[in-house]
């Protein structure tokens, strides 16, 4: 009898990093499955049957689940465009060893007017993948699955027991459901949140941003009598001077800047913004409209107070409508506090992975910021961090938010080798801050 002979060649993390490239036709398949489900917020309706396609597709991984939901006095504003359960999926494998939280929001934002392919339906063209979501960021799920599947087929072991955070609300709203599991204490370990680009960067922090919705009421009236005195008052026409002020207020705010360091090659310092979002108002033509509906968007530096910038935008408003027959209300709608300087101990261990998987070199690697937002300010308030990693599958070209947004095969491929190398107990085992500690 033949006794077999263990193969003294055989290294599971390279035969694991073969597998991800060769297999990555199933995280397209995935990345399809997963642009198919309407996530976009507002309204918010697809939690639950997006939570259902992670279970099915994290089930055979080994993982363990559980749901839970934001309570809807948290984040449900009266009047709103919000609806549908804040379902947030956690999906946890532990066997002891420590725990690294891998984040994503699952939701998108809208579709917006320009797309020329369907939004909904993952559309393949080269090694382009084009579809809402697709690289913000449903595409760095399916690179995470990528490489836990070659992992658990390749039998790599993992220096960390990951948990899966698949979460609600990230683009707007007034309670993201990673704040409300910070805040009940759910998060374990440290945290990457692929919610971010693909680039040599060691993030900085980045701005907050809060919503205000303006509602300015009038009378309606036959739009034939809204000549005649006191018949009616046009709402739309008398919130003119307030698009006026809030116009006037926008090159003001643009000169405020911040000392957040801002992307390699930028032109000039990172600014706050002040965004009139959207518009709604009026019935028809026979009518006068009786209300108006102005969504503000304001970026804020870390170095501006919230309180403050608020202030400014509801003065300029009052001082539009005062002496009027209009009636003002303006309600908080959404809201991302900043997150500061988020550095620690295991941001030298990610870039070493992140250099695995992209290729790059370590004289590539800057600090930067960004005026872009994250809901990961709550998290360090809750008490957890300051330290979070951040990756993901971002780049100028990938159109997010934007139509035909996309990523690409050989991103996810980078992404998920990325990934591996970060869990794998033999990459750069000397870098692992839990080992050095023991």
């Amino acid at each position: 009898m033949t006794v077999p002979q263990p193969d003294l060649h055989h290294d599971p993390l390279k035969s694991a990093m073969t597998a991800i490239e060769r297999d990555v036709e199933i995280a397209v398949q995935d990345l399809s499955r997963m642009v198919a489900v309407d996530t976009s917020f507002p309204p918010g309706e697809g939690y639950a049957p997006f939570a259902d396609l992670m279970s099915e597709l994290l089930e055979p991984l080994g993982f363990d689940f559980e749901r839970v939901t934001v309570p809807r006095d948290l984040w449900y504003v009266a009047g709103g465009p919000a609806s549908g359960e804040r379902i947030n999926l956690v999906a946890a494998r532990e066997s002891g060893k420590p725990v690294c939280g891998l984040y994503y929001h699952v939701d998108t934002v809208p579709v917006a007017p320009g797309w020329t392919r369907d939004p909904l339906s993952m559309t393949i063209e080269g090694d382009n993948l084009y579809g809402l979501g697709a690289a913000d960021m449903k595409g760095t799920i399916a690179a995470t699955l990528l490489a836990l599947r070659a992992a658990k087929e390749c039998g790599v072991s993992l220096a960390y027991d990951p948990m899966l955070l698949l979460c609600t609300d990230e683009e707007g709203g007034l309670y993201p459901g990673i704040r409300y599991l910070a805040e009940q204490g759910m998060l374990k370990g440290h945290i990457l949140n692929f919610n971010g680009s693909a680039a040599p960067r060691v993030w900085a922090g980045c701005f907050g941003i809060f919503n205000l919705q303006v509602t300015i009421t009038g009378h309606a009236v036959h739009a034939g009598e809204g000549n005649r005195t006191g018949a009616g008052v046009n709402a739309i026409e008398g919130a003119l001077p307030v698009l006026n002020a809030l116009a006037a207020l926008k090159p003001e705010v643009a000169k405020k800047s911040s000392k957040l360091a801002p992307p390699p090659h930028a032109t000039g310092p990172l600014r706050p913004s002040l965004t009139i979002a959207a518009v709604n108002g009026g019935t028809a033509g026979g009518q006068v409209p009786a209300e108006i509906k102005i969504l503000v968007s304001r970026r804020y530096a870390p170095e501006e107070s919230y309180e403050a910038a608020r202030a400014e935008i509801e003065t300029a408003i009052h001082t539009c409508l005062a002496g009027t027959d209009l009636k003002l209300a303006v309600d908080l709608v959404g809201h991302l506090i900043p997150t500061d300087d988020p550095d620690g101990p295991h941001w030298p261990r990610w870039q070493k992975a992140l250099s695995e998987g992209f290729g790059y070199d370590k004289q590539d690697f800057a600090k930067w910021g960004a005026a872009s937002c994250s809901d990961f300010g709550y998290v360090q308030k809750a008490g957890f961090g300051p330290e979070v990693l951040l990756g993901g599958l971002g780049r100028p070209e990938s159109c997010i938010h934007s139509p035909e947004e996309h990523t690409t095969r050989q991103d996810i491929i980078a992404l998920a080798k990325s990934i591996l190398a970060y869990l794998a107990a033999d990459f750069s085992a000397d870098s692992i801050p839990e080992t050095r500690q023991s």
